[in-house]
């Protein structure tokens, strides 16, 4: 028999958290101490732009980041877990595979 309490979290949300922000982009980068997740919005139409150092044409997409999360490399794997979870219920109830 296990004697150690179970734990569960206790959630509380700010009324302006809970909004939450739209983002229609994410970015993923890691540092030695955790895993970053920018979410950003784009902000205005792509447009073609040219690199003034080489010369060369790329299509510039502004955005603007709302969010950026940093969590530790232990919450990766649960974070992929969770997403997976998710994603197969929502394929489930929408029909939609992407």
């Amino acid at each position: 028999m296990n004697d150690e309490p179970e734990n569960r979290l206790e959630v509380s949300i700010s009324a302006e958290v809970e909004m939450g922000q739209y983002a229609n982009f994410a970015s993923v980068w890691h540092t030695q101490d955790g895993f970053v997740l920018d979410f950003a919005v784009i902000t205005r139409p792509p447009q073609l732009a040219n690199d003034p150092s080489s010369g060369q044409h790329f299509v510039s997409v502004p955005t603007r980041i709302v969010s950026r999360i940093r969590i530790p490399p232990s919450q990766v794997f649960e974070l992929m877990k969770a997403l997976e979870q998710q994603l197969t219920q929502y394929e489930q109830e929408t029909g939609h595979k992407h």
